[in-house]
């Protein structure tokens, strides 16, 4: 599952695939654009994402 946001670093609208196999997660992944690290946590309920949040660690 693809999902668009933007960048709470540098502001920029980026893509990420989510695993939808997963109900709910959180993991720290890189920015495309910046590398700035990201703390990514999300859930899914009936397929649909629930809940997303991006935020940067400081």
């Amino acid at each position: 599952m693809e999902h668009s946001f933007t960048c709470p670093s540098c502001g920029e609208v980026i893509s990420m695939i989510l695993d939808p196999s997963l109900d709910s997660t959180t993991y720290v992944e890189d920015c495309e654009v910046c590398c700035n690290p990201l703390e990514v946590s999300y859930k899914i309920e009936d397929d649909c994402l629930a809940h997303f949040e991006a935020r940067t660690l400081d």
